[in-house]
């Protein structure tokens, strides 16, 4: 077997939740590879000014998003589960015209949000989640924000993800896309991302009067169950082709030690 190589990198106190899921704590040994894409990332946000604005707020821009945004440009993005704003920091970089409407349930990430897009008039937050029904529901918070979730953290995915534990809940809105948006808010190329740790399918049921709207779906999903009831990408997959979408690329792809995937990107196309 090869051992990866191991090495330590100091930085300063404050910034280890910059990077997103990657990053776990900063102060310890690190296989080369995650670190070198950690400064690589780093390297690819210093150009930009909205991806510097990004980081003195200590959020970094998801630029890992860049290969399946080079071949389309939506008018407007909707963004279901925002956490701090890093999908949207990246389409305003990418897309500075583009209307972004944006979904975080969670008071301190989206707090975060708020700062970040302050002045910001073509960015709308609403402090909710996504799903098919109205009403008031927990979200599991996790150690790591980002992961945090409205069903319970799994064993594998703290098994997987060190860092990720429970630490706590809170009442969050959930509520469907309809309570936002009608079928004339969103334009004709409009693109649909979420990002909700496992809720993936109950957020679709919850767009699902909208979703013929939308030129492209962007979602994360996963192989495996990472948190309790989950669906998983096959069935979400299933559920978006029966709706007229067709798969058109996976992007992102996350592995165990063994090779074995976990979880990645998906995007789908509205079939003409």
């Amino acid at each position: 077997m090869r051992h990866p190589i191991a090495f330590s990198l100091t930085f300063p106190a404050g910034s280890a939740h910059i990077f997103g899921k990657e990053t776990h704590v900063w102060r310890r040994a690190v296989t080369l590879p995650r670190r070198l894409r950690q400064i690589c990332k780093l390297f690819r946000l210093l150009p930009s000014a909205v991806f510097r604005r990004g980081l003195r707020h200590g959020v970094a821009a998801t630029v890992e998003h860049a290969a399946f945004f080079a071949s389309i440009a939506p008018d407007m993005v909707v963004d279901i589960g925002a956490n701090k704003g890093q999908f949207a920091l990246f389409v305003r970089d990418r897309f500075p015209h583009a209307r972004i409407v944006s979904f975080e349930p969670m008071r301190k990430a989206a707090s975060r949000y708020a700062r970040l897009f302050l002045g910001d008039t073509r960015t709308m937050l609403h402090p909710a989640a996504i799903g098919p029904d109205e009403g008031v529901a927990n979200m599991y918070i996790s150690a790591r924000d980002d992961s945090s979730s409205l069903l319970p953290i799994d064993a594998l995915q703290t098994e997987l993800f060190p860092g990720t534990q429970e630490i706590g809940r809170e009442e969050v809105r959930v509520a469907p896309l309809s309570a936002f948006l009608t079928a004339e808010d969103i334009p004709a190329d409009a693109l649909l991302k979420l990002d909700v740790q496992g809720f993936e399918l109950r957020a679709l049921e919850g767009c699902d009067g909208l979703l013929s709207r939308f030129a492209w779906i962007y979602v994360e999903s996963s192989f495996v169950r990472l948190y309790e009831g989950q669906a998983l990408a096959d069935d979400v997959i299933a559920f978006l082709q029966a709706r007229g979408f067709a798969l058109s690329g996976i992007y992102n792809l996350a592995q165990d030690d063994k090779g074995r995937p976990i979880q990645a990107d998906f995007t789908f196309t509205r079939r003409s």
